[in-house]
């Protein structure tokens, strides 16, 4: 059996060897085994079980669901009905972003269509968009009746109502 140092394992998989210990201390990974110096070593199951954590993630599977899938392969289960339900469910969830991001496409080209051209934006044109309008900084409105330092008392605001 080969044995891999945590970096030769990470390389081997593409990855970071600061992600297989994270993994390993979250129970994706078994303990591995340590040399006489301390270094952690590393069959080719891992080399298979990081390419499978790997491929789950590929398909937006969170490390928690990968998890599951793991812990059903460890029992000595089929983990198909299982992977099925979390795939069915990552689809709902990329429906859900599709219409989101479908929702947010619309919302962008209409602000296009309503910005004018770039080539008829000289100085001092005027602009409508609500994206780009600076507001006046007084929340108050722009009479300066209405700010905070103008307002009347309320004994000079009852005896004009009276």
């Amino acid at each position: 059996m080969s044995q891999l140092t945590v970096s030769k394992l990470a390389d081997q998989v593409g990855t970071s060897a600061d992600t297989v210990r994270y993994y390993e201390r979250i129970g994706l990974l078994p303990e591995a085994e340590r040399s006489a110096s301390g270094y952690r070593l590393y069959g080719n199951e891992a080399v298979e079980r990081l390419r499978f954590i790997k491929r789950a993630q590929r398909f937006g599977l969170r490390l928690e669901a990968i998890g599951e899938l793991l812990d059903v392969r460890r029992r000595g289960l089929c983990p198909c009905g299982h992977t099925r339900k979390l795939l069915e469910d990552r689809v709902a969830e990329l429906d859900e972003e599709l219409s989101s991001l479908a929702s947010l496409r619309a919302d962008i080209a209409t602000m296009i269509d309503e910005l004018p051209e770039a080539a008829s934006a000289g100085a001092g044109w005027q602009c409508a968009s609500d994206l780009i309008q600076i507001r006046s900084a007084n929340p108050f409105g722009d009479q300066p009746g209405n700010q905070p330092g103008n307002q009347p008392s309320n004994q000079a605001t009852n005896q004009a109502n009276q």
